[in-house]
């Protein structure tokens, strides 16, 4: 079974390479949806968090108060550090699970893990192969201004935030330039599920 890492800076099109990947048949684990998955209400890491970083963190509703976590550690890397170390060894535990239910269920299954923090949080995983989305550091601002309608502010904070793009392709196996077409991105993207199944 290939395990595949699939990362990229924001607004690089890897959810574009993502979808295409699970359209050929890849089980397609997306680390975003599970940080969420292990943050629901009445989880431990909520639990947590909420004992780190204060009760108010739950809104009323039980559930994480997304921008209010983002507000208190935003820019602050010892709280980032603090926020990490509770939710990344669960969203570790969780995504190994489903990489062995994938594999349980298809020994030939080609499982890709969409993650955007692979550098920061998982680049020594035993990957097959790590593939990398890649679009110049402007396009993807501009992706940010007129498809997401973040200020300029928030788009160069939120780039800024990330590794930059020489560290991501330094431990690239295989890059996806995105830069071009929609048609483009999607060429590449089969032509590495063609390797990938060949």
């Amino acid at each position: 079974m290939p395990l595949i890492a699939l990362t990229g800076g924001i607004a690089s099109g890897k959810s574009t390479i993502a979808r295409r990947l699970a359209e050929h048949g890849a089980v397609v684990v997306d680390a975003d949806a599970l940080v969420r998955e292990v943050q629901r209400p009445g989880s431990p890491v909520l639990d947590a968090i909420a004992a780190e970083f204060g009760v108010d963190m739950v809104a009323p509703g039980g559930e994480l108060d997304r921008a209010g976590l983002a507000s208190r550690v935003f820019g602050d890397p010892d709280a980032v550090g603090r926020l990490n170390a509770i939710v990344h060894p669960a969203v570790r535990a969780e995504s190994a699970r489903r990489f062995r239910a994938a594999l349980d269920a298809d020994a030939d299954a080609v499982v890709v893990y969409d993650v955007p923090l692979l550098l920061e949080a998982r680049a020594e995983d035993p990957w097959e192969l790590i593939v990398v989305a890649h679009a110049p550091a402007e396009l993807r601002r501009e992706r940010l201004l007129s498809l997401r309608g973040m200020t300029p502010a928030d788009a160069d904070a939120r780039m800024a935030a990330q590794v930059d793009d020489a560290r991501r392709l330094a431990i690239a196996d295989v890059v996806i330039d995105t830069a071009g077409s929609l048609d483009e991105t999607i060429a590449q993207t089969d032509e590495l599920w063609n390797r990938l199944t060949a």
